[in-house]
């Protein structure tokens, strides 16, 4: 049987085409037509979603990783993240989803960064539970803006809603912190995002650690300290991991062969990539791909 790759979603609004914002219920979602993908199956998002559950059970997947949901679950994915539903009878909830544009380029530099770090998967898991109070302040503020989205809906609503979304994210960022999930003020932070941009980049063409040190201007002493201070790890398992996690959305998101995939991630022999792979993951690309 010949495998389909998962389907690239671009951001739509069919409600509002000039906006790059859009809120959707959980249980509307699932009841949707004419898709032209199935949401139970990986799909690769080229924007931002935060998915709040209200009540009911339920799992959900990102990055190869499954998340339990229930009441309070809040899950943030990044843009270029794959991620799929299980539907669930029970589950309901909001998805807001957003582009870059919508939210960070009306923040200053700083601030955007900051609110940015909220879905850096690599600072933090993607999942935040939430108590009973806390879940009262988000699922109100998410109220707001579901109701200035669909009842206000005038010439201010977006602007209303984009200063109402960066409450939401800079709420949800101290919730982080207080919860020792995410310090956006340790040292190394800023080297340590400079890194994760740089490797993200460039990994498949080196993943050696002086390469990206000399890049940055510092040494491979001070990039293990940098990525140990923040992630607890050395930079070389850290680029490792950046690597093996974009192989495995190439092996789930195009149809090319491995052969192809080797040479695209860097690697002149297939051999050398089936090694690389297994020491990573210990399982093979075709297990792999067959597995999700």
């Amino acid at each position: 049987m010949k495998r389909e790759s998962p389907k690239h979603i671009k951001f739509q609004n069919q409600q509002n085409l000039k906006s790059q914002f859009d809120i959707i219920k959980i249980e509307e979602l699932y009841q949707r037509t004419g898709l032209d993908h199935s949401i139970e199956n990986h799909h690769k998002v080229e924007f931002y979603i935060l998915l709040f559950i209200e009540k009911g059970q339920g799992y959900h997947t990102i990055d190869f990783t499954d998340y339990k949901c229930k009441r309070g679950t809040l899950l943030t994915i990044r843009k270029d993240q794959i991620h799929k539903f299980f539907k669930s009878k029970t589950l309901k909830g909001y998805l807001l989803i957003f582009t870059n544009e919508f939210l960070v380029s009306f923040l200053e530099k700083m601030e955007a960064q900051k609110t940015m770090l909220l879905f850096n998967e690599l600072l933090s898991v993607p999942k935040l539970q939430l108590n009973n109070t806390n879940f009262d302040t988000v699922n109100q503020l998410i109220k707001r803006i579901e109701n200035e989205y669909f009842s206000v809906n005038d010439d201010h609503s977006l602007s209303v809603i984009r200063n109402e979304l960066h409450i939401l994210t800079t709420h949800l960022l101290r919730l982080k912190e207080k919860d020792e999930k995410l310090n956006i003020e340790k040292k190394y932070l800023k080297e340590f995002v400079e890194l994760q941009n740089l490797v993200e980049k460039s990994v498949d063409k080196t993943t050696k650690v002086k390469d990206y040190a000399d890049q940055m201007g510092i040494s491979t002493k001070t990039l293990n300290t940098v990525t140990k201070s923040i992630v607890h790890k050395s930079a070389k398992a850290f680029i490792d991991e950046i690597c093996t996690k974009q192989i495995k959305r190439l092996l789930l998101n195009t149809k090319l062969s491995i052969k192809e995939i080797a040479y695209k991630s860097g690697f002149e022999e297939t051999t050398n990539f089936y090694k690389y792979f297994k020491r990573q993951t210990q399982t093979t690309p075709e297990q792999f791909r067959l597995e999700k």
